[in-house]
């Protein structure tokens, strides 16, 4: 059967098909289609796969591998930034090892379309020293899973699939294949391995370094590690990833003129590698991302000027790659600069129409002249925009939950009127614990809920926070004096000025929640969001 899927949803319905039994997820773009896929799956509904969302991403690593300890197999899926808060565990299960199959998926964002960096997860695969796959096209992204589980279970580690934002959202004909059963609940024999305590840590790390070699021989003998040799002799490219699809763009599948490298899995075939740099003149390397094997490859040989790549400024440093680059970088055609239209003028990005992040900013500004132009800290969601023009509120976005601490540590420095801005659903997944610091020592910051009932930056995804914000700040220990709720409506502004006002002279930890949902909920959700709240105040 051929169906036209993205390359999220091809990945999302070769797990499926592959055995799944849960998959774990924090919404993050361009990673979210793949959970999404799975949720509104009908066959994924009637196998009883898990696909609720998580939290955040490390608490949806750990339940992935509670999952793959009963013997199930697991997927956990987030964009690259959402590794860093996940690492913890993701080291860790590297050196307990697995039962279970389990996937790491991780969507890169070179270019930054809606991230804050560039950064390349294979280092964190090579970082944790387990396998990574790559897959080159929607095709290879669904048919890798299978292999993925198989490989995880084999070699009782988890794999790192990297996928990246072009591959992620174009689409593309998907041929399906066998479907296979889900794994009976199969707990370990021994859990020593999972407990890592410093005896059987240091055990797990030897047996996980020892595997190397065996993981060097899967990557060799890997078909999705190809290498073929052209009698040409002067260019041989190692391309890998999506890189390779760019390649075969300009190069067709006349690979005459050129010995190619194709790499899809890792760590390096070395085998491989060294036949291409004996039988080429030159190496160009095409990767997606930092210049993680083309830096390997000055370490593995000398002569670094046969060496072509990102380093050797033969590609950009930053930003994607796309076949025009490619092209540039084997000579086939030159830059060509193309004038844009004078009727296409730049639209930086904006709240939606009626947003209440809107009315919330517009009551902040209200009070810049009495506290300062640098005093408001912000984080990661849709009312990041209000660091942009016209509202030109936020002075600061660094992570997930940073708004709240980085307000404690100007507090600490002497600053007055530190205001932390945060949604609902960053708050649960990482301001939290930042909160309970500034209570512990009841430091002199502001913190302002935006509550709008939903994952709303990336698609309106339900929000664990909603109908548990207040309890939540109590059970911190707000001092309910300083717990206040606003709505962020122009009929409020005058009161919700004056709210602000108030609390921005008390002296210790202030807590505002400014409720109001988002514009993008339809009136369903809406509905379905007062039942919720209604059946929780019922339960208390």
């Amino acid at each position: 059967m051929k169906s036209l899927l993205l390359g999220n949803e091809a990945l999302a319905q070769g797990s499926i098909d592959a055995g799944l039994s849960g998959v774990y997820a924090y919404p993050g773009t361009p990673s979210t289609e793949i959970t999404e896929y799975i949720q509104k799956s009908k066959p994924a509904k009637e196998l009883k796969i898990h696909t609720t969302w998580s939290v955040n991403e490390k608490t949806a690593m750990e339940a992935a591998l509670g999952m793959s300890y009963a013997g199930k197999r697991a997927m956990v899926v987030m964009k690259h930034v959402g590794l860093n808060v996940a690492s913890d565990v993701f080291m860790n299960m590297a050196v307990s090892g697995i039962n279970g199959g389990l996937v790491v998926v991780v969507a890169d964002d070179p270019s930054m379309h809606s991230s804050q960096n560039e950064q390349d997860s294979r280092f964190y695969g090579k970082f944790a020293m387990i396998p990574i796959l790559e897959p080159s096209n929607q095709q290879e992204a669904y048919d890798v899973m299978s292999y993925a589980f198989d490989l995880s279970e084999e070699s009782q580690l988890p794999v790192l699939l990297r996928m990246v934002t072009r591959l992620s959202h174009s689409r593309a004909g998907i041929e399906t294949g066998k479907k296979r059963n889900q794994n009976d609940k199969n707990l370990p024999e021994d859990t020593t391995r999972f407990a890592l305590l410093p005896l059987n840590a240091k055990k797990q790390f030897d047996l996980l370094v020892d595997k190397k070699d065996i993981l060097i021989e899967h990557s060799e003998n890997s078909n999705l590690n190809t290498l073929k040799l052209s009698d040409d002799k002067g260019i041989g490219i190692i391309a890998c990833g999506l890189a390779y699809n760019y390649l075969m763009e300009n190069i067709g599948e006349d690979q005459s003129s050129y010995s190619v490298l194709k790499i899809s899995q890792y760590p390096l075939p070395k085998q491989k590698i060294k036949a291409l740099y004996r039988h080429c003149d030159n190496i160009l390397v095409l990767e997606e991302g930092y210049p993680v094997v083309e830096e390997l490859l000055h370490n593995y040989f000398d002569e670094n000027d046969k060496i072509k790549g990102k380093l050797s400024c033969d590609l950009p440093r930053t930003g994607e790659l796309n076949p025009k680059i490619v092209g540039k970088a084997l000579g086939l055609h030159q830059d060509k600069i193309t004038p844009v239209p004078s009727v296409v003028t730049p639209r930086p990005p904006q709240l939606c129409e009626g947003c209440g992040h809107i009315d919330l900013f517009n009551t902040i500004n209200e009070l810049i002249p009495e506290i300062g132009d640098k005093n408001v800290f912000g984080d990661i969601g849709c009312y990041a925009l209000g660091a942009l023009p016209p509202l030109n509120t936020i002075n600061t976005l660094i992570d997930m939950g940073a708004s709240i601490t980085m307000a404690k540590g100007a507090a600490d420095a002497g600053m007055e009127n530190a205001i932390a801005v945060i949604g609902d659903s960053t708050f649960t997944h990482s301001g939290m614990t930042g909160l309970l610091d500034a209570v512990y020592e009841n430091s002199p910051i502001t913190v302002i809920i935006s509550d709008n009932s939903a994952v709303a930056m990336t698609g309106a995804q339900e929000s664990t926070a909603v109908g548990r914000l207040h309890k939540i700040c109590l059970g911190i220990g707000v001092h309910p004096d300083h717990l206040k709720t606003m709505v962020p409506l122009k009929k409020n502004h005058e009161k919700n000025v004056e709210l602000l006002r108030n609390e921005l002279k008390y002296k210790g930890v202030s807590v505002i929640i400014s409720e109001r949902p988002c514009v993008r909920l339809s009136r369903d959700q809406k509905e379905e969001i007062k039942a919720r709240i209604a059946s929780l105040n019922q339960s208390v």
